[in-house]
């Protein structure tokens, strides 16, 4: 898959997010401050989920110091279900139930560890295909419009 991936700055788990990313087969497209672009959490995490709303990128990670800005900034491009997840068990339920395709993260309160166990379950989950789950995505969309 191709991710696209958005941090404002390089602190945290920013250095290791895309080797991360990459040992599990992904191809990256990087913004803000991994990048030579504005690196401010609205300019680069919104980027990044232009890239996934366009179809330059299958999904996004996005981050900043609480991951709220990075969440908040990817949410407002349409199409995008942008999910803040602190462990695996929201990552997996986001994929699942939101049909998530961007994953924002905290770097302040992510350790390596702990980012290891959210890839996985993020790259390793898939969309329910309950009637109900499919409706309230569906419900999103009718929304935006």
């Amino acid at each position: 898959m191709r991710i696209s991936l958005a941090s404002d700055s390089l602190d945290g788990i920013a250095p290791i997010l895309m080797p991360e990313i990459r040992k599990r087969g992904h191809t990256v497209i990087v913004h803000g401050a991994m990048a030579d672009e504005r690196a401010d959490w609205a300019w680069c995490c919104s980027r990044a989920a232009e890239d996934v709303a366009s179809g330059a990128a299958d999904q996004a990670v996005v981050c900043c110091w609480t991951g709220t800005g990075a969440s908040i900034a990817a949410n407002k491009v349409a199409g995008v279900r942008a999910a803040l997840c602190v462990d695996a068990a929201t990552a997996a339920g986001a994929r699942r139930w939101n049909d998530a395709n961007v994953l924002a993260l905290s770097l302040r309160l992510t350790s390596a560890p702990l980012l290891e166990e959210i890839l996985d379950a993020w790259f390793s989950g898939s969309t329910s295909s309950d009637e109900t789950d499919l409706a309230n995505i569906a419900y999103l969309s009718e929304i935006e419009n």
